[in-house]
């Protein structure tokens, strides 16, 4: 994406009591980049995991979907979303990174947080 204005995205995630609750702010000056989600508990989509969504931003759009797809393949129940995002930390290319699975949720990254009233 490319942005002349900040913009706040929410985050889909399906039945978890965070679907849409949660706003990341994206800053017009960090674009362009890409923002990927992978979940498996939402869409058709094939998924070794059960994250009810995984957003990654990286400057390279290729990239954030590759590390969204490979972190939900790590997020099997709520424990395992603690250690995803501690890995998520080591991928250097990655700029901001939000893990829902249940009611647990997990966030790193240079963005700003929002609550989303809905």
């Amino acid at each position: 994406m490319k942005i002349n204005h900040n913009l706040i995205i929410s985050v889909y995630a399906g039945l978890s009591p965070l679907s849409g609750k949660i706003g990341i702010e994206i800053p017009a000056k960090s674009t362009p980049l890409g923002i990927c989600t992978s979940a498996g508990t939402v869409g058709p989509s094939f998924s070794f995991g059960k994250a009810d969504a995984v957003l990654v931003s990286c400057k390279n759009t290729a990239l954030a979907d590759a590390y969204a797809t490979h972190l939900g393949n790590l997020v099997r129940n709520d424990v395992d979303v603690q250690k995803t995002i501690d890995l998520a930390r080591t991928y250097h290319e990655i700029i901001a990174a939000v893990i829902i699975c249940n009611s647990h949720i997990g966030i790193i990254g240079q963005f700003e947080i929002c609550p989303i009233n809905i």
